[in-house]
């Protein structure tokens, strides 16, 4: 089964568009954590566990494991998943980007080292920087389009004839990188007349996507409406930080799920 199997697979299973970043923090981890060698591994097969009911997806970002020396937790935390929850995809969000010969190594560390159902890349390079996650057939490609960040608009609003840089990204995911069909976009939630948009433009059969729906600020609601395909789902609804840090005591867990449990329902609620 390729990702996007999987992905409309586990959007019908689960009756949810919420995806849990994992972005582990020791400093913030609560006391029973704190001290451990394996202290992100247990963390976040913690939050794994309690969330897992109300998620479609889980999404590491490598740099708050690399940081850490923690890339061997990593390792582990993607098996565990698979195995615990099969049929649940893990995207890592690496936002590689780099010349064609350098992006191939990275596509054998994504999913040959780390196992990963999907990548996030930067299209910034070009095609040549792209392709070779391509190679990977049954992987899915995440392409930066339109970012949550307000620095984004440096680059993703400045215009190219008749269109917005972000615009013409969309545009060359669907016509053109998009053969095997196991592209997705990135699209912040901050930005939802933007996601409108590329829905327009990716049709109904590509992900997006997005960020920013929590501690940044991006407005569920908005997104939803903006994003959501004609059958009820299309959406990978990012949380990080307002479910990871939703409680700091032993109890952290179950604060963790309640909090992903109200996010999956306020999501469900503007569908």
């Amino acid at each position: 089964m390729n990702f996007i199997q999987m992905l409309n697979a586990a959007w019908r299973r689960t009756d949810s568009m919420l995806c849990v970043g994992l972005d582990p923090e020791p400093a913030r981890f609560p006391p029973p954590l704190t001290g451990r060698a394996d202290t992100i591994l247990e963390f976040c097969r913690a939050i794994v566990d309690a969330t897992a009911p109300y998620a479609c997806a889980f999404k590491p970002q490598i740099a708050y494991f690399s940081a850490y020396r923690a890339e061997a937790q990593l390792e582990k935390l993607i098996a565990y998943i698979h195995t615990q929850y099969p049929g649940v995809p893990v995207i890592l969000d690496a936002k590689r980007g780099d010349i064609g010969s350098t992006a191939a190594l990275y596509a054998r560390e994504a999913f040959e080292r780390y196992r990963a159902d999907a990548l996030t890349v930067n299209p910034y390079l070009g095609t040549d920087s792209i392709a070779p996650y391509f190679a990977h057939p049954d992987k899915g490609v995440i392409v930066l389009c339109r970012t949550s960040n307000e620095g984004g608009a440096e680059v993703q609003l400045q215009r190219a004839g008749n269109a917005y840089i972000y615009q013409i990204i969309a545009q060359r995911a669907v016509k053109q990188w998009n053969a095997n069909g196991q592209l997705g976009l990135v699209m912040g939630a901050t930005f939802p007349k933007d996601i409108a948009i590329v829905r327009r433009i990716a049709g109904d059969k590509v992900p997006l996507l997005i960020p920013g729906a929590g501690v940044q600020g991006g407005e569920i609601r908005a997104a939803v409406q903006a994003g959501c395909t004609r059958q009820g789902n299309g959406l990978l609804i990012n949380a990080s930080r307002a479910i990871l840090y939703a409680g700091n005591d032993a109890d952290f867990a179950l604060a963790a799920a309640r909090a992903a449990q109200r996010m999956r329902d306020t999501i469900r609620s503007h569908i």
